[in-house]
């Protein structure tokens, strides 16, 4: 049977899918990240166990990595990444070595994009902006039915956008980046000032489902800065629509309904202009280990999709 394996790569945890040709989810492994400060190699040895894992014992017809880093124009090199250890790491053709199967590297925002164009939210879009809300924040976009990354393979990196003249310190190591303000790291640490101790995503949604008003405050908080930075990217691409992914989308609408407000407010011209929808992202917390996948299936830039229409071709 022909297999594919995405694996999404995130700051605090890696998780593997295996799809079929068609795209159909067959199976999937979750697995710890070690961390930032740990050798390449460790981090390299946890991803062939997910691969693996997810494959069933089968070898893979190729494979797919969603990095949350800045990914060079040839999808080749992790350059940097915030939250994990890879500073210009050849993951590509290190990780081809270990597998023994073909290796495809994007950004893992790019990754979920690919996924909600092809199977998603984004199916009938064009122009999109993917935000996706985890760890920190990652960004994508598709333009003229094609992703879009940049003379360098670095675009998209919306959380490190300065919402903040001298604001929080950022692991990125600049201040004031909209991901410490809008992510499940600025939401722990909102519970965290509230409530006087730690408390993960996971506990903080599970507070607000059951209707505890500090917990309902702080994801509204994260959604009000959503819908600020939505804001300017949609100034400055003017989408089709917005699609939002990541874990802390699902939240739902405690998140979005917020979001939408304040992209209303934060947005000009909106009597005169037709503002995008702001939606979730419909491949839910899987999107970019589905898109990496399907990018191994498809090609990096898209042209052996099956349906390719505009996509590459």
């Amino acid at each position: 049977m022909t297999l594919y394996v995405g694996v999404d790569v995130g700051g605090t945890k890696v998780l593997a899918v295996a799809i079929d040709h068609d795209g159909g989810v067959i199976a999937s492994a979750t697995c710890p990240m070690p961390g930032r400060d740990v050798p390449d190699a460790e981090v390299e040895r946890v991803l062939v166990g997910a691969v693996r894992e997810a494959a069933g014992g089968q070898v893979p017809t190729g494979v797919g990595v969603a990095a949350a880093g800045l990914v060079d124009s040839e999808g080749e090199h992790v350059r940097f990444a915030a939250h994990l250890p890879w500073r210009d790491a050849p993951v590509r053709r290190s990780l081809a070595d270990r597998l023994s199967t073909p290796v495809v590297l994007d950004n893992d925002a790019n990754c979920a994009a690919y996924a909600e164009l092809v199977l998603g939210a984004a199916r009938d879009a064009s122009n999109v902006v993917l935000i996706t809300i985890g760890t920190g924040i990652g960004g994508a976009l598709v333009l003229g039915g094609r992703l879009y990354r940049g003379s360098q393979g670095m675009a998209g990196e919306f959380g490190h956008m300065q919402v903040v003249p001298d604001g929080l310190r950022c692991e990125c190591g600049l201040h004031g980046c909209w991901e410490q303000y809008c992510s499940g790291r600025a939401l722990e640490r909102v519970m965290r000032v509230a409530v006087g101790r730690h408390l993960d995503g996971r506990e903080v949604s599970r507070l607000a489902r059951g209707g505890d008003h500090v917990a309902r405050q702080a994801i509204a908080s994260i959604g009000t800065w959503l819908g600020v930075g939505a804001a300017g990217l949609v100034s400055a691409f003017d989408p089709d629509l917005v699609v939002v992914g990541g874990g802390v989308s699902a939240d739902g609408d405690l998140l979005m309904e917020p979001a939408r407000a304040a992209l209303l407010d934060s947005l000009q011209g909106t009597n005169r202009r037709r503002v995008p929808p702001l939606v979730s992202a419909a491949l839910g917390r899987e999107a970019g280990a589905i898109g990496a996948a399907l990018l191994a299936r498809d090609g990096r830039d898209g042209s052996d999709r099956p349906d390719a229409g505009g996509v590459g071709r």
